[in-house]
């Protein structure tokens, strides 16, 4: 008996049309010097208008996906927003699937996204780490470290020292301290929503340990730190030794929805490399 694949005569998928896509991937693929694979970019087409379609596109202001492209220098081509400055990464830290691992020790990027680019109660960061720090404690993002709640208000993701717990701060003057795992593969994310200015909403997923939640604000009137956010350290503190493969800095999001499209594109991305 003849057994026909129901998918052989499937019709081809038209070529990405979206103009934020072809933007994107023409931009990625000048910077390989390559053509990407039809199914990366229909990753990336995909995932943009996704997050048209759910309504929180125009919240991304500074991100990168580290993932899909076929070099170093496509993958730090900007999704929305300015490049970042990279610092010592190599061609070598890069995986297509996995994302670019820092070393814990020298290796980082600046975002060129200012902390105070966006509203103090009107701003999200989200990040997505293939792999977990290995050893040592470390900052995944941010701006700079604040004791005692007195400075500018400071933005950041620190493991806190232990094997299974976090802290976070987002344009805030103290910090939150939660039982998440920093050590294994995990998407992070903070939002400070403006209609409910002195709260900000925590969301960690998959091994992390899933889970959403708020703290109170400890606004204390002063601004906050102007320096601009860098990805896989904090500026003054340790860096991380983690694999990420998408950040994304801005206005306040909703974090679940961005979540559930970055795991997809994370899907697709690996099926289509």
């Amino acid at each position: 008996m003849l057994l026909i694949n129901p998918y052989r005569f499937a019709a081809p998928r038209a070529p990405v049309s979206d103009t934020d896509a072809l933007t994107y991937i023409s931009a990625v693929e000048t910077a390989d010097a390559q053509d990407l694979e039809d199914g990366v970019k229909f990753a990336y087409e995909d995932f943009i208008l996704g997050c048209k379609a759910d309504g929180i596109w125009s919240a991304i202001k500074a991100s990168c996906i580290l993932a899909g492209a076929r070099t170093l220098s496509g993958a730090l081509v900007p999704l929305v927003g300015t490049a970042p400055t990279n610092f010592n990464f190599v061609s070598a830290d890069y995986n297509r699937e996995t994302g670019l691992k820092g070393n814990g020790s020298t290796k980082y990027l600046n975002s060129n996204r200012a902390n105070n680019a966006d509203p103090i109660f009107d701003k999200h960061v989200y990040f997505s780490a293939s792999d977990g720090i290995t050893t040592g404690s470390g900052s995944f993002l941010g701006t700079s470290r604040n004791f005692g709640g007195s400075g500018a208000g400071q933005t950041g993701v620190f493991r806190a020292g232990t094997t299974s717990s976090m802290r976070y701060t987002l344009n805030d003057w103290s910090e939150t301290v939660v039982s998440v795992n920093p050590l294994v593969a995990h998407r992070q994310g903070l939002s400070r929503s403006p209609s409910t200015q002195s709260l900000v909403n925590r969301f960690y997923a998959t091994n992390a340990g899933s889970t959403t939640g708020t703290y109170a604000s400890t606004y204390n009137g002063n601004p906050v730190s102007s320096t601009n956010i860098t990805v896989f350290r904090v500026v003054g503190l340790s860096y991380v030794d983690a694999r990420l493969s998408f950040y994304s800095i801005g206005e306040s999001i909703n974090l679940a929805l961005l979540d559930t499209r970055v795991a997809t594109l994370k899907t697709a991305l690996a099926a289509a490399i």
